[in-house]
């Protein structure tokens, strides 16, 4: 075990970050009551607060000057398969063990007073997807990083399908089936990595296999399978839209903030290092796919009426920027792109959160059904405005340093593809601010826009605290790539060496 792995080992901290969430879960279950909600609510808040305070060891803990995985702990679990509870972290999955237990605070307090029916399943629901979530990133045996994989699956289902819009379980179907069957193929690679392998699930033996090339490219196949649907990549995207217009509030925020990252992060820890000489033959092939997604889903996202929607297309934009910066092999579009995993949580949360405020007053997310609404929600606006400026990439925000280092990469890659990316900082300012200018600016719209009330506190807090954290990724991004540096450059020395 290495030195930085004994230091921080003494607790299990990360287990501590996956369960104590889930327990919390549990135990909202256990005493939630229709007629008294209250209870639940404050139950699933000091939960929530609980599982963040436990994941901040891992963070005050980490020695950024190692690419090894830390906190390392290790269980046998199905001994007759070679199965181990194995958990660790480096300087990429830190990040997103400690943005997940972020937002399951921020989804606890958006739906604070908003649900009304089954408050306790509603929280108990988000919580243990908190912790489900939190197991993918830090899963290092392969059938543990799948179970929780496919875990996730089953709260936002539920999430989905009893709190959601009136389609809301045609949506939640088409969510669960997309995901489901692609993450069949990635199954029959894990079962095929484990007999390569002579009988072991450990990530870490899979990616020292000398694999043919046949071999990498069905794998890589197999695992993109799981991993596009789930981030969504164009073409197998469809399904976002209509889970994010059909989900509660607090369904899009972990949707967009987390759930989407799944997959991308599946890209880093299984596609790139177990496929290397597969992932570079079919860099052109994933470079185009992204490119898809920056461009013609951006014009996609301007002609939307419905904001969920248009939010919903940018998100698939957005994450075009994130599976471009993979494979363009630099250091400087993998750590772009993985900043730009880290601001999309914070911003598509903030978005999502602002339809959400709108939504609950007036009941309707059309464009057209708003018009002028700074005149009675001046401090809201204020909020809208930055988030949909962070959104159009505005320099000084955490939307600008991911997309804008994605881009340099992809000059450093290759001039043409780096200007096509670039070209998405025009698309995204058309629909952000088209969607701004028609639903906050100009003249009050009508009686409805005119007897709406300003940002309470709760919604205050917030959305202040995502103001925060966006403006400060922005402005000062050292804190993030510090930590990421060592793991991205150990990655890309890996994918770097032919196993031919």
């Amino acid at each position: 075990m290495m030195a930085s792995e004994m230091a921080s080992s003494t607790l299990p901290w990360l287990t501590l970050s996956i369960f104590v969430p889930i327990f919390f879960g549990l135990l909202v279950l256990l005493i939630g009551r229709d007629d008294n909600p209250g209870p639940a609510r404050v139950l699933s808040l000091v939960g929530s607060i609980a599982g963040l305070l436990v994941t901040i060891p891992l963070y005050t803990g980490f020695n950024p000057d190692t690419a090894d995985m830390q906190f390392v702990e290790k269980t046998p679990w199905i001994e007759a398969f070679n199965l181990n509870y194995h958990l660790g972290i480096d300087g990429i999955s830190v990040w997103f063990v400690l943005l997940t237990a972020f937002i399951t605070i921020i989804v606890v307090l958006a739906g604070w007073e908003i649900i009304k029916s089954r408050v306790a399943q509603y929280m108990a629901a988000f919580l243990i997807l908190s912790g489900l979530m939190i197991g993918v990133f830090c899963a290092l045996d392969g059938m543990l990083f799948y179970v929780f994989f496919e875990a996730t699956l089953i709260p936002m289902y539920i999430i989905i399908g009893a709190w959601g819009g009136p389609n809301r379980v045609y949506a939640a179907f088409k969510f669960f089936l997309y995901t489901l069957m692609g993450s069949l193929l990635t199954l029959i690679a894990f079962i095929y990595l484990w007999h390569a392998s002579g009988g072991s699930f450990d990530i870490a033996t899979w990616h020292k296999l000398p694999l043919s090339y046949t071999e990498q490219v069905f794998i890589f196949v197999a695992l993109l399978a799981a991993f596009a649907v789930k981030v969504p990549m164009w073409p197998v995207h469809t399904w976002l839209p209509d889970a994010h217009v059909e989900a509660p509030t607090g369904g899009s925020i972990v949707l967009a903030a987390i759930m989407l990252k799944l997959g991308a992060y599946g890209f880093l820890r299984f596609s790139l290092p177990i496929a290397p000489d597969a992932s570079h033959s079919l860099a052109g092939l994933m470079i185009a796919l992204s490119l898809i997604a920056v461009i013609y889903i951006g014009l996609v996202a301007i002609v939307q009426d419905d904001m969920k929607k248009l939010v919903a297309y940018s998100s698939v934009a957005h994450m075009g920027f994130v599976t471009l910066g993979f494979f363009l092999f630099n250091v400087t579009g993998l750590e772009g792109a993985i900043i730009q995993m880290i601001s999309h949580g914070f911003v598509s949360g903030a978005m999502f959160m602002c339809i959400g405020v709108m939504y609950d007053r007036l009941h309707t997310r059309r464009i057209d059904a708003y018009g002028g609404v700074v005149h009675r929600m001046p401090r809201f606006v204020t909020f809208f405005v930055l988030f949909s400026m962070a959104n159009a990439g505005l320099p000084g925000t955490s939307g600008f340093i991911g997309e804008f280092t994605v881009i340099l990469g992809a000059v450093q890659y290759d001039f043409w593809i780096g200007l096509l990316a670039a070209s998405a900082l025009i698309w995204g300012a058309g629909y952000s601010l088209w969607m701004v200018k028609r639903v906050a600016f100009g003249p009050v719209a009508n009686e409805q826009v005119d007897g709406m009330s300003d940002l309470c506190s709760r919604e205050f807090l917030i959305l202040g605290l995502l103001a925060i954290l966006t403006l400060f990724m922005g402005i000062y991004p050292k804190p993030f790539t510090d930590l990421m540096h060592p793991s991205v450059q150990a990655l890309l020395q890996h994918v770097s060496i032919s196993k031919l």
